[in-house]
């Protein structure tokens, strides 16, 4: 029952509260370039579809420790979460600054992502962190393409991004390390169908 209220509160707090980030955002002191209204589109655009990739985050990280046996593992997961809200609320700091909001379908993904994890969680640990290790490589490829559409004077958005794409690949290396199975191709690539979905979606709406 603590690991069901543990895992509603999470949900809760990543819809409907307003994230607080453990560290200083990467943006911070950074000052806001002029930029023509087709680019703060464009920059919103992009930021609100990362803001919807750490809320997906957030929900595979708490489905996984919520199904988890091993304290250890639960502990890792917790902790790589924290990350992730400092990645959220660093996002929607900047869809802030932009005059841009949220995806609306939030809870649709939330939703999704969460019934991921508990899925992979159940077949083993090690399933389990195959999925963290594909999901943050794909996470990684997609602010990597990020950066090169970013308009060049947004370097608030620019920052925030970079400093995302190393903290994905860290943790893709911390769940290899910890044991985590590759997944096979097809599952890979099914992976990379509903990214391209939800992220084509979020673009918009």
């Amino acid at each position: 029952m603590d690991k069901i209220l543990m895992a509603a509160d999470a949900a809760l707090r990543t819809l409907f509260a307003r994230p607080a980030a453990s560290q200083p955002s990467p943006a911070q002191g950074l000052a806001e370039a002029p930029m023509s209204e087709a680019e703060q589109r464009l920059s919103g655009a992009l930021m609100r579809v990362n803001h919807v990739g750490e809320v997906c985050a957030q929900a595979l990280y708490s489905a996984q420790a919520m199904v988890t046996r091993d304290d250890h593992l639960r502990a890792h997961l917790i902790e790589a979460a924290r990350e992730e809200t400092d990645h959220l609320a660093w996002c929607r700091s900047r869809l802030d600054a932009l005059g841009q909001r949220p995806s609306l379908l939030n809870p649709l993904w939330f939703a999704g992502a969460f019934a991921i994890g508990v899925a992979a969680a159940k077949v083993s640990d090690k399933v389990s962190l195959g999925f963290v290790v594909e999901t943050e490589n794909q996470v990684s490829a997609h602010l990597g393409s990020h950066l090169g559409r970013l308009p060049d004077q947004d370097l608030a958005s620019r920052a925030v991004v970079q400093r995302m794409k190393e903290d994905e690949e860290r943790h893709a290396a911390d769940a290899l390390e910890a044991g985590a199975v590759l997944l096979p191709a097809p599952v890979q690539q099914l992976m990379r169908a509903a990214a391209k979905v939800m992220t084509t979606t979020a673009h918009y709406i």
